[in-house]
């Protein structure tokens, strides 16, 4: 796969963060590098993979050495890297706390994908591993970090809608192949739900600032699809949010890849759709006086990520999705397994403060 042209102004790596990118699949080689090439905080400076001679085409690509390139087996070594301030974890869901835990150790930053593990508890582990450390953490929420999610935020919270009444997000798509690792739950800890539902669930919490009070589930696993042996091909699933409001997500490995978003409000209503994917997203804002879509910059929605963990690491800043932002999404999923596994409503620990899970607000790209 080709690398994106390098669109970034020369800047001397030594004024960057460094990262070490500890995965090379399809994500990393087709989104990732490119990024950081784009990037003007962030630079790759290693590059770790279970499939050597893939790890060391990449590193010539990007202009390494062959000493840039590292087993998985050799990932402790980057402790005597002091160019890898930070790591990127790129892994099956059960590996994250691993790396994350042995990355923390060796003193470097870490950006981990999410889900944050496959329990509230693994992501915990790596909460405190990190916490223990001194060492930064960051949840890659990217839908966090683009202009048109916060301007549906803006619209949410700024009164453009109204009172908030309903939200509705749908995230779906097929998963073919009955041999995946996120059709295993050991190694993925669930279905689509952490997987691809994960997003509805997350942008609805960004959107309101608010947390869910209780969640009520429903999955189907259908006994005669190889598919679905060990985890749920759908979910459906209510939460509700402080002052009567009710959200409902629909997320599935076995329908029509779809991707939306819809907040309604008394004044007004919103509409993303496509709402998730890694770009061409679109928002609609709808009142009595009719629809407008608002235009937005160009920007890559990694290397968002990739700048705004660097310049919290230049500043000792709490990034804007902490571990923190990933513990709480596997709480409320590990709720929703128990009602769905139950048939029952569950309650959830409240909290009243807005964002309480988040830290320092990103900077986001300007026409």
């Amino acid at each position: 796969m080709p690398l994106k042209p390098d669109i970034t102004p020369p800047e001397a790596q030594d004024t960057r963060v460094g990262f070490a990118l500890v995965g090379i699949g399809k994500l990393t080689a087709e989104e990732l590098i490119s990024a950081a090439r784009t990037s003007e905080q962030a630079y790759v400076a290693a590059l770790v993979s279970g499939e050597p001679e893939k790890a060391d085409g990449f590193a010539r690509a990007l202009g390494l050495s062959e000493q840039d390139a590292y087993t998985y087996e050799q990932f402790d070594e980057l402790a005597d890297r002091d160019d890898v301030q930070a790591v990127y974890i790129v892994l099956p869901n059960s590996l994250h706390r691993e790396y994350a835990t042995r990355a923390a150790r060796m003193g470097k930053h870490v950006l981990c994908e999410k889900p944050l593990g496959v329990s509230a508890e693994d992501a915990q582990a790596i909460v405190d591993a990190c916490r223990d450390a001194g060492v930064l953490l960051m949840t890659a929420y990217r839908c966090q970090y683009t202009p048109e999610h916060w301007a549906a935020r803006d619209a949410v919270q700024d009164g453009t809608l109204g009172d908030l009444r309903l939200l509705h997000s749908i995230h779906a798509q097929v998963e073919d192949d009955p041999e995946a690792w996120r059709l295993k739950r050991e190694l993925a800890g669930g279905g689509p739900l952490p997987d691809v539902g994960i997003y509805s669930l997350n942008t609805l919490r960004f959107l309101t600032g608010q947390e869910p009070e209780w969640v009520f589930a429903t999955q189907h696993q259908p006994a005669e699809d190889p598919r679905f042996r060990e985890v749920e091909a759908s979910m459906s699933a209510l939460l509700g949010f402080p002052g009567g409001v009710s959200a409902t997500i629909q997320t599935s490995y076995a329908a029509f890849k779809t991707t939306s978003l819809r907040v309604m409000g008394e004044k007004g209503s919103l509409l993303m759709d496509p709402a998730f994917p890694y770009d061409g997203l679109k928002l609609s804002l709808s009142d009595d006086d009719g629809t407008r879509q608002p235009s937005f910059p160009d920007y890559d929605q990694f290397t968002l990520e990739f700048d705004h963990f660097a310049r919290c690491i230049r500043r000792g800043d709490t990034p804007w999705t902490p571990g923190e932002e990933g513990v709480q999404d596997h709480v409320i999923m590990d709720a929703l397994y128990e009602s769905a596994r139950t048939g029952q409503v569950v309650r959830l620990p409240t909290h009243t403060n807005r964002d309480a899970f988040r830290g320092t607000k990103p900077q986001l790209p300007q026409k």
